[in-house]
């Protein structure tokens, strides 16, 4: 099993992801968390990377940084109602996990429809 998440891992580092091809990856990942009537931030939002590691233009990095964006929250944005708010990270653990699936799920077939 974590043969194939390592194959998965470096074909995801050595896949150069159009910026077309983030910002899919990243509004899939806000229509995920908050369907589609209203999200409180964008995908520039979520694509901003919060460690220097993940400055690369790679799946892998773009899929590090929604992820870590979208589970430990603090992201200025606004409610429906056009209030200034922070997204919450998440803490419960069955939500971080279906997040966490669905984010690798998205990420996979992004890997597999750009090869």
């Amino acid at each position: 099993v974590f043969d194939r998440i390592e194959e998965k891992r470096d074909a995801m580092q050595s896949l150069i992801l159009p910026p077309p091809a983030r910002q899919a990856l990243a509004q899939a990942a806000l229509t995920y968390r908050y369907g589609d009537e209203h999200q409180p931030v964008t995908t520039a939002d979520i694509l901003t990377p919060r460690r220097r590691e993940d400055y690369g233009k790679d799946l892998w990095s773009a899929y590090q940084t929604i992820q870590e964006n979208m589970l430990k929250g603090g992201i200025s944005g606004r409610s429906a109602k056009g209030k200034r708010i922070h997204t919450r990270a998440i803490h419960s653990i069955d939500t971080d996990i279906k997040l966490n699936r669905a984010l690798w799920v998205m990420a996979e077939t992004l890997l597999e429809s750009l090869r």
